[in-house]
């Protein structure tokens, strides 16, 4: 059966502090209700400083989604992990797969915002040595014995649920990430559909006698809404999809490879790109793909229409991919 996803990066360009608590507040519901309909992952991520109220506190949001659910697994994908105090993450990741029972799956990159690392005051040029440092810590400190951290003897309490540690993968585009992960035995995760790479990830794996695997998104990533009418959905809402694409095309140069990479100016351009798309739920179903993105409140879109677009999947599309 294909992989089901809903994804919030809770982005909403006009917002008000009232409006944004309404949209986190039905993200958590839409969470419950995937949940309750066998939906397997919700998907979230972690920017800082956007004008348009991107989520910054992925870990936070993944704590009230596991509070309002019982099955359904969050992946966080992904931090940028050189701006997070080691010992601190490695806590605050055991205390949610505690609470989860082990519903937590982690992505950490490096990220591709310079401005991000201003803003924490973290050095760009570290970034690598710093992704070196955390990741060795997370799997040393979830141990739960005492070691060396900086020069002083730390102990991270309490252990994780998870044996031997929550689940954890190393993303990026790059060689040296998939090094990264090789080196340490950790599974990679690749930001776009990149073959050439894992190959090179299995090569050092061979080289340093690890073991690790891959989840690569497929060729064509395409993040989905659901309407019983495309075209109106198109004009009312195609704004949206606009507004969240333009925005990941400013951050994304020559050499940053994304699975969702638009060259779209104009809805008309998206729509014909096929990055985002508008299904009917015979559609959706027709597409016959390994997963399915849903991504009901993509760039502020009205919390009534994103409900409408998880319903649609959720009661006409998850039990005809269950056949």
């Amino acid at each position: 059966m294909p992989v089901s996803v809903v994804r919030f990066n809770l982005v909403d360009p006009a917002a008000t502090p009232e409006s944004l608590s309404a949209r986190y507040r039905a993200a958590v519901e839409m969470a419950a209700y995937a949940d309750d309909r066998g939906i397997d992952t919700v998907q979230t991520e972690e920017h800082h400083g956007v004008a348009d109220n991107w989520l910054p506190s992925p870990f936070t949001f993944a704590g009230a989604v596991f509070g309002a659910t019982r099955r359904i697994a969050v992946t966080v994908s992904a931090i940028i992990g050189p701006l997070h105090d080691p010992l601190r993450l490695a806590e605050d990741i055991a205390v949610l797969d505690l609470l989860s029972g082990g519903r937590l799956v982690t992505v950490a990159g490096i990220g591709y915002r310079p401005q991000e690392y201003a803003q924490f005051g973290v050095e760009w040029s570290r970034r690598g040595r710093l992704q070196d440092e955390l990741l060795e810590t997370l799997l040393t400190a979830w141990s739960g014995e005492e070691f060396t951290f900086r020069g002083r003897q730390v102990r991270v309490t309490p252990r994780p649920f998870t044996r031997p540690h929550p689940l954890l993968l190393v993303g990026g585009s790059s060689q040296a990430a998939a090094g990264r992960a090789a080196r340490l035995g950790l599974p990679f995760f690749p930001s776009a559909h990149l073959p050439r790479l894992e190959a090179y990830y299995k090569e050092r794996l061979a080289e340093y006698g690890t073991e690790g695997w891959t989840m690569m998104p497929a060729e064509t990533t395409a993040l989905l809404h659901l309407s019983e009418d495309p075209d109106r959905a198109w004009a009312e809402h195609g704004a949206h999809f606009l507004h969240e694409a333009r925005t990941y095309a400013s951050w994304q140069s020559a050499d940053i490879r994304s699975a969702v990479k638009s060259a779209a100016t104009t809805v008309e351009e998206l729509r014909a790109e096929g990055v985002y798309r508008i299904l009917t739920p015979e559609e959706c179903v027709a597409l016959g793909g390994e997963s399915y993105v849903l991504h009901p409140l993509s760039g502020g879109m009205p919390l009534d229409e994103g409900w409408r677009s998880l319903r649609l999947f959720c009661e006409n599309v998850l039990p005809r991919l269950k056949e």
